[in-house]
């Protein structure tokens, strides 16, 4: 436009070395009131109680000075570290928002680690229309965000909703509410009334018992030493599964990092395909079954059912029983439960026809949460994409 002007960022923006906000302690809580801030994606690292140095002539822009991330600040701060610029507005020239926004569109090549405002960024020069025009630009886009913010909370709503009818489900599924009743067809003695006179109430043909009396479970790893001693891994030719490759499995674990070698091996047990494993530390009552015969540390349980017992069964109980399996954790910072409490962990037990069924049910009704789940993750996708395309098409000026 005509009326346009082209200024440097530089013009725009003047820069303050954040040093002087620099928290001391990074003991965060949420009882505390001052943010503590970082341009990158998680913005707010925490919140601490120091009154000294804190950020407050408002607003202004921070800057990521390595990757040329932004943030828009309207409140009072603290920063973690002087890894970044805080940008003052030059209010003479633009108003706040529209800079901030006009530098989302900013095609930038970070590539390299280093620091960008003073010698490259901030030399990049840009159109600035009138006062009156910026204005105009920011509640177009505002109002466009705010209609897209209420569609993303729709679906971030729909995402919570399946998470519950997830559990739902469980908790249906395990208290005989999918399934024709038939009598039990394992011989064994039942957990007592009093074991059980808390638990959820089962059809009369169901039996209440132990997890150990359905199965054998034991420690991935048999001798304690520790875990990343070098030894270990010499010469390694076994897969050793940690923790997290069993959250991240969705059925069966098949990737890993790390190989056992012959010693390593020695220290612990050659877990076969098949096997179920359950996490008891970090990830407590994470389920996945071994796709390749592997080793795993003593975080992980093993288990191997007995007959006429379905692993399956076991795994989507397992799934069902995630928040009481945590309850029994200690308050440390490292969450874990022991083996006994897994042992004792009381099942309802049913005959195995009904078993089949009670999977079925299951791994039918979840089918549609993910299906459902997979629609709503891609509307999100493209929520976030819809808002690249918001900027950038206002920026040139089809809005």
């Amino acid at each position: 436009m005509e009326n346009n002007k082209v200024y440097p960022l530089e013009n725009l923006l003047k820069y303050e070395q954040p040093t002087a906000y620099i928290v001391s302690s990074t003991d965060y809580s949420d009882a505390y009131r001052t943010p503590v801030l970082t341009a990158g994606k998680s913005f707010i690292l925490g919140y601490t109680n120091e009154s000294e140095g804190v950020f407050d002539k408002l607003p202004v822009i921070i800057f990521d000075d390595f990757t040329t991330a932004t943030q828009y600040v309207n409140f009072k701060f603290k920063v973690k570290s002087s890894a970044m610029k805080i940008l003052h507005i030059n209010s003479e020239l633009v108003t706040p928002k529209y800079i901030f926004y006009r530098m989302q569109t900013i095609q930038f090549d970070h590539s390299t680690h280093k620091r960008y405002w003073i010698q490259q960024y901030s030399k990049i020069k840009i159109s600035v229309p009138p006062m009156h025009e910026q204005e105009r630009i920011v509640a177009r886009i505002e109002k466009l965000f705010s209609e897209l913010d209420k569609a993303v909370e729709t679906l971030k709503t729909t995402k919570q909703q399946l998470a519950v009818y997830r559990q739902a489900v469980l908790k249906e599924a395990f208290e005989g509410s999918f399934t024709v009743h038939r009598s039990c067809d394992l011989e064994l003695e039942w957990s007592s009334a009093e074991e059980t006179k808390n638990l959820p109430t089962i059809p009369k043909e169901w039996r209440y018992i132990e997890l150990s009396k359905l199965g054998d479970l034991g420690r991935g790893k048999s001798k304690h030493r520790p875990r990343n001693d070098p030894k270990l891994f010499e010469d390694g030719k076994y897969p050793f599964l940690q923790t997290s490759e069993v959250k991240a499995a969705k059925q069966y674990i098949t990737e890993f990092s790390k190989l056992y070698g012959e010693f390593g091996l020695q220290q612990s047990k050659l877990w076969p395909k098949g096997t179920l494993c359950i996490t008891i530390a970090a990830n407590i009552a994470e389920t996945a079954f071994l796709g390749i015969d592997a080793c795993f540390p003593d975080s992980v349980v093993g288990f191997t059912p007995y007959e006429n017992i379905s692993p399956e069964y076991i795994k989507h109980f397992i799934e069902s029983q995630k928040l009481r399996l945590w309850a029994f954790a200690p308050a440390t910072a490292q969450k874990n439960i022991n083996l006994d409490t897994l042992e004792n962990l009381i099942v309802p037990y049913c005959s195995a026809e009904e078993q089949k069924d009670v999977i079925t049910e299951i791994e039918t009704r979840m089918s549609i949460c993910d299906s459902i789940e997979k629609t709503v993750d891609t509307a999100l996708q493209q929520a976030e994409a819809m808002r690249h395309s918001i900027l950038k098409q206002t920026f040139e000026e089809r809005l």
